[in-house]
């Protein structure tokens, strides 16, 4: 199974910091999920609140966990509260349906994992992720 490796997370990471301080947003933090789930990498700016691990990991879970991005399941949590809440509830409570949890394809559409970014608007938040994904060569499904 294709995955992504430790040097492409952290440069990842990199590059979505970077893109999130050329943006001016506000500090954030960043994790780097596999197709399983696991935690890959995980770092958080100076500034970000403690609690954003938490948050960063329930995007990415949740995206890579069923199959589509934060905005998909934003949407779907407007539509059909009842699933997501289900969901949530399988998943353990870790799934935050917004925008910022970045499924990761390779050329071929297959989904290596996910990233989670968290610390601004989430619709910022996907953005940044976005850049960092798509600076390893990547396609970043938002």
């Amino acid at each position: 199974m294709a995955t992504i490796s430790l040097r492409r997370a952290r440069t990842i990471i990199r590059k979505t910091l970077e893109a999130g301080r050329e943006a001016n947003l506000k500090p954030l933090s960043v994790i780097v999920l596999d197709a399983g789930g696991n935690v890959q990498a995980f770092e958080r700016e100076d500034g970000a609140s403690p609690g954003r691990f938490q948050i960063a990991h329930g995007k990415a879970y949740g995206a890579v966990m069923l199959g589509m991005a934060g905005t998909a399941l934003k949407g779907r949590a407007e539509e059909q509260a009842y699933f997501v809440a289900a969901a949530g509830a399988a998943l353990g409570g870790h799934l935050v349906p917004v925008p910022g949890g970045v499924l990761v394809r390779d050329a071929k559409g297959n989904v290596l994992g996910s990233v989670g970014v968290t610390g601004d608007t989430s619709d910022n938040d996907a953005a940044a992720a976005k850049t960092g994904i798509e600076a390893v060569g990547l396609t970043a499904e938002i």
